[in-house]
């Protein structure tokens, strides 16, 4: 992630959403061109980017544990976020118990995780 526009709701992911921009030629004061079409990464919105697992390296879905933790006799409430687990790792270890539901879709994730 390169940039986060906090006003918009944006970020600017690297590699992520490209956009041409015409720019009008100039030169500078040592006489090289500037100018002319140029690619430039532009912002897309928050809902778009997921977390990325640090085990798997994969984009995953994140929940949240409320818990109640007392120290010294103050009770407060601590939220810790957790990664939760893979359809698609549940459906490969299935398929390779020979389970006949699930086959296509093993086969469909497995394609999608060689490309």
């Amino acid at each position: 992630m390169l940039e986060v526009l906090v006003d918009e709701g944006r970020v600017i992911v690297e590699g992520v959403n490209y956009a041409t921009k015409h720019t009008r030629t100039g030169q500078t004061q040592r006489g090289s061109q500037t100018g002319g079409i140029e690619t430039v990464e532009a912002p897309i919105h928050v809902s778009n980017v997921a977390l990325v697992d640090p085990e798997t390296g994969r984009a995953a879905r994140v929940g949240i544990k409320v818990e109640q933790v007392e120290k010294d006799g103050v009770t407060t409430t601590v939220r810790t976020r957790y990664f939760k687990p893979s359809r698609r790792a549940a459906d490969a270890k299935a398929a390779k118990k020979g389970d006949k539901k699930t086959d296509k879709k093993a086969a469909k994730a497995e394609k999608k995780d060689t490309e």
